[in-house]
């Protein structure tokens, strides 16, 4: 492998201003909606008593599960020591940070007193899974950051593996806690699954890596610079063998569902009854954010036009967003069991089915938060040394003569 030279991006052209333009507006969306939503109350959105996680804990979850995955490119280098993926880590670890600012972001807006996020910093309750989350997303952008310092600063090369691997291990252990608050949450049957923590990790792997992808294609598209099919088939491999990977969980999580006889409501609901969140699950999901990505990825000819590893890569992206709105939003809409075996009636909607339908605050706010990752992006690669110059096959593959 030839010596890797790492530049800014000029930042001068007119589709730079225009494509941070777009997410300032997206950031300014975001905003307005937030201090709409603050000021009228959450009655203007489409959550209510028994949906209490919205669309934009979607957004957030889904941002936050994939910064665990956008950093996946700098762990194979560092911790598995894998050569072709080095040039790559600063813009993992650039995106990691960006991505989890960003899905904080919605989720602490979202909160309806985001004021009041003060006493979850200052007030830990140990046997909750919140207040550990609340730890190692601190955490993870503490090491995350100096991981990154590492990398960037002459004389610390020494401590990359270190950071590194203290890295990989905290983003382990902070999509296992983002999956577990959904597996300890026994009193709904769409979540109470130990399966929901390793799925998580794997859904991170995924997202992470169909956004890298897509960030460093327009990167260097916009800067003009060569990326070579070396590293572009190896990432869109790895993305496809990730992808499988979900799939499996996915089926492993519904299959045990589906042998519980306390879970087969809620399996009949999301697999057969459930109107939109079946046609998502089956359509969405399964079909054109797994399969379809999947064939696109690994056909022999498919997969060597740049233009279906494009699709594959927003495709696994639609995919995760459905996956996480059948999770969070259809786990919350089927009913609560109150006591299993008996039946319980009262006026309060007691065996029905909760009617959610995501309001344009909600969304924008999401998009806000989406806005502020790739800001972030946008404007560090122009004043940091992120980018290498090249990532042509003669100058990333390390059998290169």
């Amino acid at each position: 492998m030839k010596k890797i030279v790492y530049r800014a991006v000029d930042g001068r052209s007119l589709s730079y201003w225009a494509l941070l333009g777009a997410f300032g507006l997206l950031i300014a969306l975001g905003a307005g909606s937030f201090f709409y939503m603050e000021h009228a109350g959450h009655w203007v959105t489409g959550m209510d008593n028994q949906v209490v996680w919205g669309t934009p804990h979607v957004f957030a979850i889904f941002l936050i599960v994939a910064a665990s995955g956008a950093l996946n490119i700098a762990s194979i280098s560092s911790v598995f020591n894998r050569k072709l993926y080095k040039p790559m880590s600063r813009l993992s670890g650039l995106l990691s940070i960006a991505l989890l600012l960003g899905g904080l972001g919605v989720l602490v807006l979202d909160l309806g007193r985001p004021e009041r996020l003060i006493v979850a910093m200052t007030n830990y309750n140990f046997k909750s899974i919140f207040a550990w989350n609340i730890i190692l997303y601190n955490g993870f952008l503490v090491l995350v950051l100096a991981y990154l310092v590492t990398m960037m600063q002459n004389g610390l090369g020494g401590l990359t593996k270190t950071a590194g691997t203290a890295a990989f291990i905290w983003r382990l252990a902070l999509t296992t806690g983002t999956g577990s608050i959904f597996g300890f949450l026994v009193a709904r049957q769409g979540y109470d699954a130990a399966v929901m923590a390793p799925m998580f990790v794997i859904m991170s792997f995924a997202f992470g890596l169909a956004i890298f992808l897509l960030v460093l294609l327009v990167a260097y598209r916009g800067s003009e610079r060569p990326l070579g099919n070396v590293v572009l088939f190896r990432l869109k491999n790895l993305l496809g063998v990730f992808i499988a990977a979900v799939l499996y969980f996915v089926l492993v999580q519904h299959l045990t569902n589906l042998y519980a006889t306390e879970h087969h409501g809620i399996e009949a609901f999301i697999l057969r009854d459930g109107g939109l969140y079946t046609f998502l699950f089956w359509v969405v999901q399964v079909g054109l954010g797994s399969i379809l990505p999947m064939v696109l990825l690994f056909h022999p000819t498919l997969g060597k036009d740049l233009r279906m590893i494009v699709t594959a890569a927003v495709l696994t992206i639609i995919g995760g967003f459905a996956q996480l709105y059948v999770l969070l939003i259809g786990g919350q809409a089927f009913p609560l069991v109150m006591f299993p075996g008996k039946e319980v009636s009262s006026s309060f909607y007691d065996g029905v089915v909760s009617a959610y339908s995501p309001s344009l605050p909600e969304i924008l706010l999401g998009l806000g938060g989406i806005g502020i990752a790739m800001a972030l992006v946008t404007l560090a690669v122009r004043v940091l040394h992120i980018l290498p110059e090249s990532l042509a096959d003669e100058v990333a593959d390390p059998h290169a003569a």
